[in-house]
């Protein structure tokens, strides 16, 4: 695959991932709008590699308190900040893993792969976005995160599943629903990205790595550190901006791009 393509693909997975503005939308439209080769699952797998390395890099103080606490909660205990945080984790992604499932082996996930679908999502779940970002409270921080909450965004973050859905802007919608500020809200959010993106490259990896080659694992390295170098860079700038800025420059975006998609999609 040509490098000017890799970089692409690194970079747009990079920046969008944690972004509420949906990297797998941006992926899927990148072949549809350019007229490039689709850059298939093996890449895409690498990239999401590269920006779950640069989750766990970023929030390593709470991935290492989740981590701690995980012996306790297999023992049966959620008594401590690590082994609540990492039974919070866990369930929040069982929906998502679930449905991601069912979607997978029913053929159903390949459907929805199209610009009217991406198009709709974005439109719809930026509205809802900016909703519930204007309209949440922010009496709850990262401390109040209980089992509750956890499955309720973890039924938020099924939604993700909708190409063009967002899967950091649904789960953030969710947290500010519940009326967690907005930082503590992208924080959980990001972690439980954690999880659910293991899950998905075991289901994705299990698959491609018979096609793996020396050139294919090449690509992949490369898109793999770009995507982690530019999720570092996108995770690092969101969070800054978050103090003082709220979700609708995001929103704007959203909305313009489902806007012109839509319209490209009815009108062809």
């Amino acid at each position: 695959m040509p490098l000017f393509q890799l970089v692409l693909v690194a970079l747009i997975q990079g920046i969008t991932e944690f972004l509420p503005v949906s990297s797998s939308g941006h992926l899927i439209l990148l072949p549809s709008l350019t007229g490039m080769q689709d850059q298939g699952q093996v890449i895409d797998v690498a990239a999401h590699i590269g920006t779950l390395a640069a989750v766990v890099m970023f929030f390593w103080s709470d991935v290492r308190v989740a981590l701690l606490g995980l012996p306790r909660l297999l023992s049966g205990r959620a008594d401590t900040t690590g082994s609540r945080l990492a039974l919070g984790l866990v369930i929040a992604t069982i929906p998502t893993v679930l449905f991601g499932t069912f979607l997978h082996f029913t053929g159903l996930s390949s459907s929805l792969r199209s610009m009217t679908v991406i198009g709709w999502t974005m439109l719809g779940f930026g509205i809802v976005l900016y909703i519930a970002d204007q309209k949440g409270r922010t009496h709850k921080s990262t401390g109040d995160w209980g089992a509750k909450d956890a499955l309720i965004m973890g039924l938020w973050q099924m939604l993700a599943l909708f190409p063009g859905t967002s899967r950091s802007g649904i789960t953030i919608t969710g947290s500010r629903q519940l009326g967690y500020n907005r930082t503590d809200g992208a924080r959980i959010a990001m972690l439980m990205s954690i999880p659910t993106i293991i899950a998905s490259g075991i289901l994705l990896g299990s698959q491609v790595a018979v096609e793996a080659n020396t050139a294919v694992i090449r690509d992949a390295g490369i898109v793999a550190a770009l995507s982690m170098l530019s999720a570092l860079v996108a995770l690092s700038l969101m969070m800054r901006l978050l103090r003082s800025v709220s979700f609708t420059p995001y929103v704007i975006y959203r909305v313009i791009l489902g806007l012109i998609l839509l319209t490209i999609a009815y009108s062809s």
